[in-house]
């Protein structure tokens, strides 16, 4: 059985590698008969040590987010109620109010869950650049310059 990303071993594999290296074997022995790298036996031999445990780990590759639901909700009416903020002035008023410092990658992820968006209002139209006025009116009966 070979490793595939994003899994988790089975728990047969990893009861049969564990038992094999409990009844003697040595683990690179154990990792070419089973098709493991040794680092995963030796990890997974610390971890029973350690904890007990042999099963795979229930919260690997979760990170639980930072804001809870009231400070979403609370984070959504303050966007309401400033839409001109930025992100930074964001951050800074999650800080001064509920205590949490937000990375600038998450207060973006999190305004993005609350269905925010800092696109440009089409009120205020990015102005021309300097020099370049309107085009010139056509003259009547003259060749066009098109």
């Amino acid at each position: 059985m070979a490793w595939r990303r994003g899994q988790s071993y089975g728990q047969d594999l990893r009861d049969r590698v564990l038992g094999a290296v409990d009844g003697g074997r040595r683990a690179y022995r154990a990792a070419e008969l089973f098709g493991v790298s040794p680092s995963y036996i030796y990890k997974a031999l610390g971890r029973r040590q350690e904890t007990g445990e042999s099963g795979p780990n229930p919260n690997r590759g979760h990170r639980p987010r930072k804001l809870s639901a009231d400070q979403e909700a609370a984070l959504e009416a303050h966007i309401e109620a400033h839409p001109d903020f930025t992100l930074a002035r964001l951050q800074d008023w999650l800080e001064a109010e509920h205590g949490v410092r937000l990375s600038d990658g998450g207060i973006w992820m999190a305004v993005d869950r609350l269905g925010f968006s800092f696109k440009k209002n089409p009120a205020r139209q990015r102005t021309r650049p300097a020099g370049r006025g309107r085009a010139a009116p056509r003259l009547a009966g003259g060749p066009a310059l098109d």
